[in-house]
C-alpha cells in the first residue's frame, strides 16, 4: 500500500528568537577602557541589511527557516488564487505557511534520523513529472515561471521532498503496527448491504483546530477561505496548505462516505447541502469547511451512469451580436430541432439551420452539465434537449441516439475496505506521531 500523508501544522511558532543566558565574567575597569569600542560619528552604512536572507524567522532544531522560505511558499498560494487576497488575509496565511514549514522540517529530519533518504535524483524527477502533468512545463521553464512570481523551485522542490520524506517513514514505522481483522471487514459489508439504497456523499473537508483562546482568529480565518473560494478559489489548493486533516494531502478528498462515517454536525449538513455548495460546520476540536461534491445510493445502480450516445446539432453567432439579435434564431432553432424523429433525421435539420452536426458517444449522464443532466434522464431515445450553451459558445440540442444502462453498483469488495480501514487507521498514527515530534522539538 501507499499512503502519502502530510499534515499542515497547528503549532504557533514565535518570530522571536530565544537565547539562553551568556556565562558571566569578571572583568575589570581597565579591561572595559581598554575594550571600549571606537565607533566614529556621522559613518554610514555601506551595503544592504537584508533581514529575510541572514535573520531566522525560526530556528527547528537548529535549522533556519527564513522570511524568504515563507516568501516563496506564499507566492506560490497567491499565484494559485484567481482573485486578490486582501492583506489582513495574507498575514493570517503567511503564518499558517510558516506552521507548515516547522512540519516539513520536522518531518525530513524524522526521516534522516531513521536513515530514510530521499535522493535529489528523486526529488527532480518527481518536480518534472507534476510540472509537466498539472502545468505543462518543463522543469526549466517552470524555475523560471516561479521565479517571475516571487517563487522558487527550490522551495517546491523542498515541499516534495519533505512528501516523499514522511510518506516513506510512515510506511516503515506506522504501517507495520496497523492490522484489521477479518470481522471488522465482515461487520461492515453486513452494514453495507444493510445500508443498500441508502444515500453516500462525495465530500471534501478544510479542517482547522481551534480552542477557546484561538477560537476568534481561527473562525476569521475560515470566513477568509470561505470568502476565496466562493470568489473561485481552488479548493484542493487551500485544503493542502490549511487543513489540519489527513485528508489535506489530497486535496482534502473525504471520497464517498454514508451519514455514520461523519461527526454528528457533518452528518446532519451534508443530508441538508446540494451538490456543489459549500458550508461552515463545528466539529469536535474546531471547524470544518465542507464541499459536497455528488450524492449517490448505497450499492444501487445510478441512472447518472447510464452512457450515452449523442449527436449535436450547433449553431453559431457572430461576435458582438445583441440578445435581440440572436433570439430570432435562437427561437427558429428551437422551433425546428424538436421537429427530429431520432438521429437519422438530426443531418438534414442541420442543413437547413446551417448548423454543425458532431457525433458523441460514451458520454455518461454525470459528466454532463448539472442543467443537462436533469434533461437526459427524462429524455427518450430519438428526442432532443432543449436549446443549451451560449451567444459567445453557441447554442446546440443534443439529440439521443442511445442509451447504455449504468451497470448494476456492486458493494465494495473485501480487500477495498480492508484498505480504507488500514489507511484510515494509518492516518490516525501518523497523525499522533507528528504531534510528538512536535511536543519533542526545539523550536525557537
Amino acid at each position: 500500500m501507499k499512503f502519502m500523508t502530510r499534515f499542515p501544522a497547528i503549532l504557533f511558532v514565535s518570530a522571536a528568537a530565544i537565547f539562553s543566558p551568556l556565562t558571566a565574567q569578571t572583568v575589570s575597569d581597565d579591561d572595559v577602557v581598554e575594550s571600549a569600542l571606537n565607533i566614529p560619528g556621522g559613518g554610514q552604512l555601506f551595503g544592504k541589511n537584508d533581514p529575510n536572507m541572514r535573520r531566522a524567522t525560526a530556528i527547528v532544531n537548529g535549522e533556519i527557516i527564513t522570511g524568504t522560505d515563507i516568501d516563496h511558499r506564499l507566492a506560490l498560494t497567491l499565484a494559485a488564487n484567481s482573485t486578490e487576497i486582501p492583506a489582513a488575509e495574507v498575514e493570517r496565511i503567511r503564518a499558517q505557511i510558516l506552521q507548515n514549514l516547522v512540519d516539513e522540517t520536522l518531518q525530513i529530519q524524522e526521516a534522516k534520523a531513521n536513515e530514510i533518504e530521499v535522493t535529489d535524483t528523486e526529488v527532480e524527477e518527481y518536480y518534472a513529472r507534476i510540472t509537466k502533468q498539472n502545468f505543462k512545463r518543463t522543469s526549466k521553464e517552470n524555475d523560471a515561471y516561479l521565479a517571475s512570481i516571487g517563487s522558487s523551485g527550490a522551495s517546491l522542490r523542498r515541499q516534495i521532498k519533505g512528501e516523499l520524506s514522511w510518506s516513506r517513514l510512515i510506511r516503515r514505522n506506522v504501517e507495520p503496527g496497523v492490522s484489521v481483522s477479518d470481522d471488522e471487514v465482515n461487520a461492515i459489508i453486513e452494514r453495507i448491504n444493510a445500508n443498500r439504497g441508502q444515500p453516500e456523499y462525495n465530500l471534501s473537508e478544510i479542517y482547522l483546530s481551534a480552542t477557546p483562546e484561538n477560537e476568534e482568529q481561527v473562525a476569521a480565518t475560515v470566513k477568509q477561505i470561505i470568502d476565496q473560494l466562493r470568489q473561485g478559489g481552488s479548493f484542493a489548493a487551500y485544503a493542502r496548505q490549511f487543513s489540519e486533516a489527513s485528508t489535506a494531502v489530497v486535496g482534502g478528498d473525504l471520497n464517498w462516505v454514508n451519514l455514520g462515517q461523519l461527526p454528528p454536525t457533518m452528518a446532519q449538513s451534508a443530508a441538508e447541502m446540494n451538490t456543489g455548495e459549500l458550508r461552515v460546520v463545528p466539529t469536535p476540536g474546531g471547524i470544518s469547511i465542507m464541499l459536497l461534491k455528488d450524492k449517490r445510493q448505497v450499492a444501487t445502480a445510478d441512472a447518472r451512469d447510464s452512457v450515452l450516445s449523442l449527436k449535436q446539432v450547433a449553431i453559431n453567432f457572430a461576435p458582438g451580436t445583441s440578445v435581440e439579435a440572436a433570439r430570432p434564431l435562437v427561437e427558429r432553432f428551437q422551433t425546428e430541432t424538436q421537429k427530429i424523429n431520432g438521429c437519422g433525421s438530426a443531418d438534414e435539420m442541420a442543413k437547413l439551420l446551417n448548423a454543425e452536426v458532431v457525433n458523441r458517444d460514451n458520454v455518461r449522464v454525470r459528466d454532463l452539465p448539472g442543467p443537462l443532466q436533469d434533461v437526459m434522464l427524462d429524455l427518450q431515445v430519438g428526442q432532443s434537449t432543449p436549446p443549451y450553451g451560449s451567444l459567445d459558445e453557441g447554442v446546440r440540442v443534443f439529440v439521443m441516439c442511445g442509451r447504455d444502462a449504468p451497470p448494476d453498483a456492486n458493494a465494495p469488495s473485501f480487500e477495498q475496505i480492508m484498505r480504507n480501514i488500514e489507511e484510515d487507521r494509518v492516518n490516525k498514527r501518523a497523525r499522533i506521531y507528528l504531534r510528538d515530534l512536535r511536543r519533542d522539538a526545539i523550536i525557537s
